[in-house]
């Protein structure tokens, strides 16, 4: 028979002591741990069984020994308190054994460029953890960084009310066009940039990269804005196919420039550069647990840094 337990009358504190005394083997050494006497113990054992309508420990010599309904019980408790108490107190015990979600929001050109190191690096010290990537325009959609929808941001960031930042690299702004372009030699001079046509990338609705706009401007130099399009791969993929040029990041022109056939234009402007980085709300500030899972993104960078000097 399957008995049905209302938690909302049901006395939680009746599981403490019962995962207490299935840890001691005792009532005794139980009743030592909570600080209460025996009698109590056995009192709230009593209690249990009732609600739970079997007798969860039996005698075997000077111990106790549970009944298969206990037995199935204590993996279950021993978890779900060991949480409880992590919760509550603030702290995880050890990030190795986190089954904790992470939510991290960083445009396409981090998720082809980067995420692979960071996922890695994740797997080697949270394996137990997982991790939920979504993209920029995701996280405007939920509100930012205020919202609970994510943890963790990496791009050039939005600026607001409580949101922290550290920077983890500069990228390389750079104009690419597919190898054979008739007009997009190795180097460009204003006169050609002007009458080249250009596909722009909004992450986010409405939010191009406002410095290069700014470098083009300064040369007096009119970018001919033939197409809109929400992510960076899709850009390089638009110019692999088209005689139109973007200005991409430069590592995702490292990854994914040979295989589609772009190569790096110089033009007279004047360098462009995005500072990336990382960025959490003081909401998750004290969260220990994120706290590591940031120090974690923050060392990726910082072996990749060393490795590529």
């Amino acid at each position: 028979m399957i008995t049905t337990v209302n938690l909302t009358t049901f006395d939680l504190n009746l599981l403490l002591v019962l995962h207490t005394v299935l840890a001691e083997g005792s009532v005794a050494r139980a009743a030592r741990r909570l600080a209460v006497t025996s009698s109590a113990v056995s009192n709230a054992l009593a209690r249990l069984r009732v609600a739970l309508d079997d007798p969860l420990t039996v005698r075997s010599g000077r111990g106790i020994v549970p009944t298969p309904r206990a037995a199935a019980l204590a993996p279950v408790l021993a978890r779900t308190l060991a949480a409880l108490g992590e919760a509550v107190s603030g702290t995880d015990a050890d990030p190795t054994h986190t089954e904790r979600e992470f939510t991290l929001a960083m445009a396409d050109v981090g998720q082809l460029a980067q995420l692979p190191s960071i996922v890695a690096r994740l797997a080697t010290a949270m394996p137990r953890a997982r991790l939920r990537v979504v993209s920029i325009d995701t996280l405007h959609a939920a509100g930012g960084l205020a919202s609970t929808a994510v943890d963790v941001s990496i791009g050039a960031g939005e600026r607001g009310p409580g949101v922290r930042a550290t920077p983890l690299y500069e990228e390389r702004i750079v104009l690419v066009a597919r190898r054979d372009h008739p007009l997009a030699r190795a180097r460009v001079t204003k006169r050609v940039l002007a009458a080249l046509r250009h596909v722009e990338v909004h992450v986010a609705p409405g939010k191009g990269n406002r410095a290069v706009a700014a470098s083009y401007t300064a040369a007096g130099v009119t970018r001919d804005l033939a197409v809109c399009v929400p992510t960076f791969t899709a850009a390089a993929a638009v110019v692999s196919k088209t005689e139109f040029v973007a200005s991409l990041p430069a590592s995702l022109v490292n990854v994914l420039g040979p295989r589609l056939g772009l190569r790096v234009v110089a033009t007279p402007l004047r360098p462009v550069t995005t500072t990336i980085n990382l960025l959490w709300h003081e909401r998750t500030e004290h969260d220990p647990t994120l706290r590591t899972f940031r120090e974690l993104i923050e060392r990726s960078w910082t072996v990749r840094a060393a490795s590529q000097a």
